[in-house]
């Protein structure tokens, strides 16, 4: 893995002059592995990691579980795209095990992602089924524990 990259993954967003002081290297050499990092589509941009009980105040997240069949020659790659281009779905990840997609999406009410399941995505050919599960509370996000407290602390006391 490129020097340059484990650094922007294990810390903040940081200047190129100040990657190239923690790395030792020069400011060119940051900016040239930066631009083939974004040329050999590695880094594909800057994200902030939100806690969405407070960024994303009254927007809702669901899990769905998608069964499909695989096409002849394109295997699940087709119908994969055709769900990863709906605006409500935020990720698509092909799985083993039970079930062909895991697809997370947004909406703004239950009503809106129970209606986007049933409405568009159980509608498209090769879709077997869905199991749809409402995210009720996120604890850690992308490393980053977004609940106050240490897991001891909110443990129930052990009675004799």
């Amino acid at each position: 893995m490129s020097r340059v990259l484990q650094l922007l993954l294990e810390g903040e967003r940081l200047s190129t002059e100040q990657m190239g002081d923690v790395l030792g290297i020069s400011i060119e050499e940051v900016s040239q592995e930066l631009d083939r990092l974004k040329s050999e589509k590695i880094l594909l941009g800057w994200r902030p990691i939100l806690n969405p009980e407070n960024a994303e105040q009254g927007l809702v997240r669901a899990v769905i579980e998608v069964k499909i069949s695989p096409e002849r020659e394109g295997g699940f790659d087709r119908q994969a795209m055709r769900i990863s281009r709906f605006d409500e779905v935020d990720s698509c990840q092909l799985m083993s095990g039970g079930f062909d997609l895991l697809v997370i999406v947004k909406g703004k009410t239950l009503h809106q992602v129970a209606a986007f399941v049933s409405e568009r995505l159980a509608t498209i050919g090769g879709v077997l089924s869905t199991a749809t599960h409402f995210m009720l509370r996120s604890y850690k996000e992308q490393g980053h524990i977004l609940v106050d407290g240490d897991a001891e602390d909110v443990r129930p006391a052990v009675s004799p």
